[in-house]
């Protein structure tokens, strides 16, 4: 590799110095060759000697010439071809007439270094030309090589320098990469088009294993050789030639063959290679035996391979042909095949594998130990993996199963055949299914109960039963049980980042203002009862300010968590897979635990407060005793939100929200009916006792 790499960097910088000053040459490969002069030239490598006689550079002196031994008769036979074929174009009197096709053939040794040195030659000064003459031609085309390692090596090189090349034998697909060799073309198919032809034989007969042989070299690291068919190198030779003369008359004569010749449109000696390559790839003709002769988008030609069985006729192997694979141009192929003829090893039986059958979709391969590679069991993928891949595809390389399952993404799962990942269903509560409708219209029922009862108020405020009850904190009571019965439709629907914040806060600050309330409502029963003391001056430290001072500043407090909670770590939506398999429930994370349930046990603490003093004072002589009423009230609260914590850890998705919002629910009515039916029912269905006398229990004793 070294010694190719000087050997590039030499005879560049002699086609460097070639380009800018004319066609002095400072140095000669000293390569033998096969020449001809021709008003148009084309260059021809071929591996005439197969044996590359290396010989190790000093550096103290001009390397010696190059050396190959090993005289290959089939090679010779196709620069016989070549030599053929352009005799045989300068005898046509329709194609290229009046110009001549000369040549100019090196032989590569079969090797990359050597072939390299050739096409470098080839691009230089002819050395058989003497000084005298003006710059000759340079090689218009160039046919090479057989091996694809050479080729690769030639197209490499010339290509920069726009230098069409038409391989006859070098069937790598690593040399249909338009982007690296740009002016690489072939009459010879790609071992793509074999491999999908092989592949096309395997799937045709079902079977499973196969064996493979491959060289090891360029052509067989990018393309298994399993089967070989009679390649007709000479052929392909002949049709390159033809292939390069037809691009040269469509470029000097500017029309195709076959019509009538007027006269040049492009003067020989301002051939440029690129023309040619741009008109070798527009190349279409019908031959003499009529075949086309084109070339794709790649550089390659359509595939063709006959399906050969080698089989045993009295005492000999005879290649029998039984079938055919073509290539179309649109990249479609077809396989026919004459199974009645086929002669197996078995007879007339397809032969079937000894190892295992492919794995089907959904299940792994479990190598046997102590049994060969090609022998396993098929175990079912688990929940939540999957294997849709058994190999039976086009590709040559067959894969007997998938080796691993793989597990699907977050969010996806399995099906039933585990050889697919199927989006999970999300669930969330939401206002269509019943559930929902129902949590709704109890919610918008206790919202207008609420604001009924606060009209109600507000139209009987001047009455005794209302004056008695603290008008004011009763409707501020009231008002909070309105938003308390709103806050549910918070909980209903697609959790958001802006729901999620809301239903906690909104539900902590309503629950607390209403609490806070009922705090002072209970207050204001003691402390009413304490001022008919003698002596007592109770009433006048605890009058309407100091009510709304307790209310707000115990609201305050609740704010304040809130915000903190917000404002540090926020509750947010999210996905929870825990519960099911199939589906994936979306929930608002309360973001911190703490936060949440300092926020539950704020309004805990206020309400335990509320219980207290309202037990305390539930046998008042009042008549109309609200103490009895926000005892009873507290007690239903404390009950529902006792009861609210197990059952909100153990409930699984949805039912988790809907949990909390029959809690709220709950202990909003439970408030609701607690403290104002008893009201309710006096104003509206015995307004007779709806008088101060009656209130303070200030009854006559007849006896």
């Amino acid at each position: 590799m070294p010694e190719l790499q000087r050997a590039t960097t030499l005879s560049l910088f002699i086609l460097y110095l070639n380009t800018v000053s004319g066609c002095e040459l400072f140095g000669r490969f000293n390569m033998p060759s096969l020449f001809k002069q021709g008003d148009i030239m084309i260059g021809g490598i071929f591996p005439v000697f197969n044996k590359d006689v290396s010989v190790t550079s000093t550096f103290e002196s001009n390397p010696p010439g190059v050396k190959c031994a090993r005289f290959d008769l089939r090679a010779f036979r196709w620069a016989q071809v070549m030599l053929f074929a352009i005799k045989e174009i300068n005898n046509d009197l329709a194609l290229l007439p009046n110009i001549s096709l000369g040549y100019r053939i090196l032989n590569s040794c079969s090797s990359p270094t050597n072939t390299l040195r050739a096409a470098l030659t080839l691009a230089s000064r002819p050395e058989e030309i003497e000084l005298t003459s003006p710059c000759p031609p340079a090689i218009s085309a160039l046919i090479a090589e057989a091996g694809s390692s050479q080729s690769l090596a030639v197209a490499g090189t010339l290509g920069p320098f726009q230098v069409p090349i038409v391989s006859y034998f070098s069937t790598c697909a690593c040399l249909s990469d338009r982007a690296k060799y740009p002016t690489f073309f072939r009459t010879i198919p790609s071992d793509y088009f074999q491999a999908k032809a092989l592949a096309a034989l395997v799937k045709h007969f079902g079977w499973q294993w196969i064996g493979a042989i491959q060289s090891d070299n360029d052509y067989g690291r990018n393309g298994i050789l399993a089967f070989t068919e009679e390649l007709r190198v000479s052929y392909n030779v002949y049709k390159a030639v033809y292939a390069i003369a037809h691009a040269l008359h469509q470029l000097v004569y500017c029309q195709p063959v076959g019509e009538k010749t007027v006269r040049p449109c492009l003067n020989i000696s301002e051939i440029q290679p690129k023309q040619v390559t741009d008109h070798l790839q527009r190349v279409n003709f019908r031959n003499q035996f009529g075949d086309d002769v084109f070339f794709d988008v790649n550089g390659d030609p359509p595939a063709s391979y006959d399906i050969i069985n080698w089989q045993l006729i009295d005492g000999q192997v005879q290649h029998v042909t039984l079938g055919h694979f073509a290539s179309a141009a649109n990249g479609d192929h077809k396989l026919s095949i004459k199974e009645e003829d086929i002669v197996w090893r078995t007879g007339k039986m397809v032969p079937t594998s000894v190892c295992s059958n492919v794995c089907p979709i959904g299940t792994r391969k479990a190598q046997i130990k102590g049994r060969p590679t090609c022998c396993f069991d098929c175990i079912p993928c688990t929940d939540g993996t999957i294997a849709n891949s058994t190999g039976a595809g086009t590709e040559l390389i067959l894969s007997t199963g998938a080796a691993d399952c793989t597990p699907c993404p977050q969010e996806y799962w399995s099906n039933e055949r585990k050889d697919e990942c199927i989006p999970r269903t999300t669930e969330f509560l939401t206002y269509h299914e019943p559930m929902g409708i129902a949590l709704t219209v109890v919610s918008l029922l206790g919202a207008s109960l609420s604001l009924a009862t606060m009209m109600i108020f507000i139209h009987y405020r001047e009455t005794p039963v209302i004056k008695a009850s603290n008008s004011e904190l009763s409707c501020f009571l009231l008002f909070s049980l309105f938003l308390c019965f709103l806050c549910p439709l918070t909980f209903i629907g697609k959790p958001t980042v802006w729901t999620c914040m809301l239903r906690h806060t909104a539900f902590g600050v309503t629950f607390a203002l209403c609490i806070s309330c009922v705090l002072g409502k209970t207050i204001v029963v003691v402390t009413a009862f304490k001022a008919t003391l003698p002596g007592s001056k109770v009433a006048g430290k605890f009058g309407p300010a100091q009510q709304r001072i307790i209310v707000c500043s115990c609201t305050l407090i609740q704010i304040i968590i809130c915000v903190l909670w917000l404002k540090l770590n926020p509750p947010f939506p999210d996905m929870v897979f825990k519960y099911s398999n199939m589906k994936i429930v979306l929930e608002c994370n309360t973001g911190s635990e703490a936060a949440f349930y300092a926020v539950l046990g704020y309004i805990g603490l206020l309400a335990i407060i509320c219980l207290v003093l309202a037990f305390l004072a539930r046998k008042l002589p009042d008549n109309f005793n609200e103490a009895k009423f926000i005892t009873f009230s507290m007690l239903i609260f404390c009950a529902v939100w006792i009861t609210f914590i197990p059952a909100y850890v153990s409930s699984p998705g949805k039912f988790t929200v809907a949990v909390e919002i029959f809690a709220i629910l709950s202990s909003a009515f439970g408030l609701l009916l607690s403290i104002f039916a008893p009201k309710c029912y006096i104003i509206l269905i015995k307004p007779e006792k709806n008088t101060k006398k009656h209130v303070m229990g200030k009854t006559v004793n007849k006896s």
